[in-house]
């Protein structure tokens, strides 16, 4: 999907359409999680801390972000996807894979998809089609917006031979570094290097799986949608925090919202655990495993709020977060307490 959570916002704020809007958290050390393409051209883009967004595009209209309402119209546009494709891996709200292998005519039932999504919800997808998942990425953002690419991989080494190495995804900024260190600066380039070059720099196994990825070379299959096995609440704190008693306050909100969830979706965990960030950056983490399923606020605050004060926390906090992992369906956890009784 292009600028998905932007695109969503200008459907509720017509008026906004062709002014660079921008969607971020509003506090100090939020960060930008969409930017409409006109903002884009401030320089402007996602993970961006929201402070030098609006120091960048100070004309910016500023939206918070409404992950719930995101989450809905997700579901409505892969519901449309699902309609037409029988295999479909889905990745985030805004992105999915799609196994094409034995339809007759793959790119015409793609433009068909691309076009009832946007008939039906007002919003724009770019599709990329190649003979693996790499390759059609790497093709589905090459013309946003609403890009439509066809690529074989040999297509795609050669059109992307001189873009930077972490075009790929796989190859963050901090490998591309160490690939420019070493004398590699594009796909091309890291494509065609020598064994003992990679090796030295990343190790055999790991060098050869780059230098695979920027020869677009990959064998992952479309899977269908994963599992979810966790569900967290977490919050960044605007100023750090010192005082027990406040964390402990917030840590009860959250634990609230992460219940209301579980018990919406009828799912619970055996895990339960707390997510700590301090001043100094260092993230630590505190689980205990309970005999049974829950998802009630009754039986998960009492472990979350334990977990914390075991903790003390040795310095002011950042971040502070709570987690319920091992989910199941509260009919699969009913089912299974029949046959142990």
């Amino acid at each position: 999907m292009d600028a998905f959570y932007v695109s969503v916002e200008l459907r509720r704020r017509p008026e906004l359409r062709g002014r660079p809007v921008i969607v971020a958290g509003t506090g100090p050390r939020s960060v930008v999680t969409t930017a409409s393409y006109e903002a884009r051209r401030y320089g402007v883009g996602s993970a961006m801390p929201a402070s030098r967004a609006r120091r960048l595009c100070p004309d910016g209209v500023f939206l918070a972000p409404d992950f719930a309402h995101y989450r809905a119209v997700s579901a409505e546009v892969m519901g449309i996807v699902r309609k037409h494709v029988e295999q479909v891996e889905v990745v985030g709200f805004d992105e999915a894979y799609l196994e094409l292998t034995g339809l007759p005519a793959p790119c015409a039932g793609m433009r068909l998809i691309a076009g009832e999504i946007q008939e039906t919800t007002g919003l724009g997808a770019s599709v990329g089609i190649g003979p693996n998942k790499l390759v059609a990425k790497v093709a589905s953002d090459a013309e946003k917006p609403n890009g439509f690419v066809v690529l074989t991989r040999e297509q795609a080494c050669a059109r992307f031979a001189g873009a930077a190495c972490d075009l790929i995804p796989g190859i963050g900024a901090k490998t591309a570094e160490r690939l420019q260190a070493v004398g590699i600066s594009t796909i091309a380039q890291l494509a065609g290097a020598a064994d003992e070059v990679l090796a030295a720099g990343f190790g055999a196994r790991a060098g050869g799986h780059l230098r695979a990825l920027a020869r677009f070379e990959h064998d992952g299959a479309v899977s269908e949608e994963r599992k979810v096995i966790s569900e967290s609440r977490e919050r960044t704190f605007d100023t750090d925090i010192s005082d027990s008693t406040r964390l402990t306050s917030i840590l009860e909100e959250l634990t609230s919202e992460l219940c209301d969830a579980l018990e919406r979706q009828q799912v619970r965990g055996r895990t339960i655990g707390i997510k700590v960030r301090l001043d100094d950056f260092s993230t630590h983490t505190r689980a205990r495993t309970l005999r049974g399923p829950v998802s009630s606020m009754e039986q998960v605050w009492p472990v979350a709020r334990d977990l914390l004060g075991e903790f003390a926390a040795p310095r002011p906090v950042r971040l502070l977060g709570v987690r319920v992992a091992g989910l199941e369906s509260a009919a699969e956890s009913e089912r299974q307490l029949a046959l142990a009784v």
